[in-house]
């Protein structure tokens, strides 16, 4: 390797001092990464949730619609409208709300330790029903 030294003095038919580049096989490295990371990134941030969360000191409904109250104990076993029921009754009352007024609510009551398997499941009764709007009573916080 040749070393070399710039003289200030240019001699005659030399060519002029070699000017020094910036190197850009490192910023081609770095936008080329950044670019990928851009293309995985930004379809996980469309499809986000956007959920609003319930509030604890929540104000009671003004809904004028008609109501179901279903109620759930902590042996499992079901209410309707402060009556014992089974399933398959829960399930007439609630194809003929559905049937009378779409827009019927089912206020489910349910204690802190029943099994969430049941919820669900009295959930999907009442969307095979044709009622699609659930409301879920809690007592608020003292």
């Amino acid at each position: 390797m040749a070393l070399g030294r710039f003289s200030s003095q240019a001699k005659e038919g030399a060519a002029p001092p070699a000017l020094s580049d910036i190197n850009m096989t490192p910023l081609i490295d770095v936008m080329l990464v950044l670019l990928v990371i851009f293309l995985v990134t930004a379809p996980l941030m469309l499809s986000s949730l956007r959920l609003q969360l319930p509030r604890t000191d929540a104000v009671a409904s003004t809904a004028s619609n008609p109501v179901l109250r279903v109620e759930l104990d902590a042996q499992g076993r079901l209410w309707l409208n402060q009556r014992a029921t089974t399933l398959a009754d829960l399930q007439q009352a609630m194809q003929a709300a559905a049937g009378s007024d779409a827009n019927t609510e089912v206020q489910l009551h349910a204690d802190a330790s029943v099994a969430y398997g049941r919820v669900a499941e009295v959930m999907g009764l009442a969307n095979k029903s044709g009622l699609s709007r659930i409301g879920f009573v809690a007592v608020r916080k003292p």
